[in-house]
């Protein structure tokens, strides 16, 4: 699987699991919305208030598995999140109304933000074949 393959196997889906860490160290999972750009930058809103946007503003390392159901095929994805800001942020939130056109709608909720998140480690594996699964870490 290379990169252009794996933009393609995220677009298939719009929910993941996204975990963080707490500032005392516990972890925190949570499913999100999401959509991918093709610089393969993952982006998701969320509010202020949240756990998972406590632990990003205090640790910005995250870990994302995308590819849930009876599909069998999964991405692990690790990766750097931010805020982007100004014309990055305008350009993710086109990227992300594209997927999730109610999103436009919450612009006006109260401490609404956006996380980009950048992979810097993805794991492709894909256990529907009868002869074994293919597991497949891809070069970002």
């Amino acid at each position: 699987m290379n990169r252009a393959e794996l933009v393609t196997f995220l677009r298939r889906h719009r929910l993941c699991v996204q975990a963080s860490v707490s500032p005392a160290s516990s972890p925190q999972a949570a499913l999100v919305g999401f959509a991918v750009s093709d610089q393969l930058e993952i982006v998701f809103d969320t509010l202020d208030s949240t756990r998972k946007s406590e632990n990003l503003r205090q640790n910005s390392r995250i870990a994302l598995v995308v590819g849930l159901g009876p599909e069998e095929r999964t991405a692990q994805i690790e990766g750097i999140a931010d805020r982007p800001s100004g014309a990055e942020l305008e350009r993710l939130k086109r990227v992300y109304f594209e997927v999730w056109p109610d999103g436009v709608a919450r612009q006006t909720w109260k401490g609404l933000t956006y996380v980009r998140v950048r992979p810097t480690w993805v794991r492709y594996s894909d256990f529907a074949h009868a002869e074994g699964p293919e597991v497949v870490e891809v070069e970002i």
